[in-house]
């Protein structure tokens, strides 16, 4: 072998060994999460409080862990749609459902979150899991799509249902949106001469796609004091309400993050790590 031919075999081993790895030759049951950005990361370990802790959302922690032990055991379940006011909940809810899930049994099922760069190659996430013999939530956080954008909504209908690329039987779907729409609307759709409904059934029918569409609220005030008090007691934590609710005002607002942050704070001020 000359010179030459030596040098490019060196570089293409180097470029083999630093290339990432592909969705289809992930070990896809090695870990109890993945992120995937086109390609497959594992995660070791699920960050999320226990479903104990989570206070003022108890109907819809009901609705979301049913499911998601529904889809564990291989049983029929559906495609999630989780929409509200920011800081509800919406998200840690999904991943403490799938951490309790995977207690006794972490190979049933596995949580994917797709980085929002990765739409776009949810086929090839969806083409490497269908052979697999495991469940898998597939997690897309925050979802939301541009005025104008009409081909990434059409893609998620096709996703959840009717498309030849939809989601394969050990899949399910979970998109958490401040909007139930997750498009969004304007009050100009109700000025078609024609037919004003077309514009937002067309946009409703999104929604439609999911199984199971779970709406989170601002809390009252009891609920957030209750979400504090849950978290103070389960880490020691003594606090007073006025304290709670002052620092509720000054964040203009009453949520699980609020909550939590200002728990953080208390652990903080007490020298203690949570």
């Amino acid at each position: 072998m000359s010179e030459t031919e030596q040098l490019l075999a060196r570089i293409a081993a180097a470029l083999e060994a630093l290339s990432p790895q592909t969705g289809g030759t992930a070990d896809w049951f090695c870990a109890p999460a993945y992120v995937w950005d086109g390609t497959a990361r594992p995660i070791s370990e699920i960050k999320a409080p226990p479903l104990a802790l989570l206070k003022g959302i108890d109907p819809q922690k009901a609705c979301v862990t049913a499911n998601i032990v529904r889809l564990a055991g291989g049983h029929a379940a559906h495609d999630m749609l989780l929409w509200g006011a920011r800081g509800t909940g919406k998200s840690v809810l999904l991943r403490a459902a799938v951490a309790a899930a995977q207690v006794g049994n972490s190979g049933a099922l596995a949580l994917v979150q797709v980085a929002p760069e990765a739409l776009g190659s949810l086929t090839a996430l969806f083409a490497a899991l269908a052979p697999l013999d495991r469940r898998f939530l597939v997690f897309i956080d925050d979802l939301g799509f541009e005025d104008g954008d009409s081909s990434g909504p059409r893609a998620l209908r096709s996703w959840l249902e009717g498309g030849v690329e939809a989601r394969p039987g050990n899949v399910r779907l979970a998109v958490t949106s401040n909007r139930r729409a997750i498009v969004p609307r304007h009050l100009s759709e109700q000025d078609d001469p024609i037919n004003p409904r077309d514009a937002v059934d067309d946009q409703l029918a999104l929604a439609d796609r999911f199984g199971l569409s779970v709406g989170f609220h601002a809390c009252s005030q009891d609920d957030y004091l209750a979400i504090v008090a849950g978290y103070a007691q389960a880490y020691g934590l003594v606090f007073a309400e006025a304290h709670a609710l002052e620092w509720a005002k000054r964040r203009g607002a009453r949520s699980g993050r609020v909550a939590w942050q200002f728990v953080t704070e208390l652990a903080g001020a007490a020298g203690q790590s949570i």
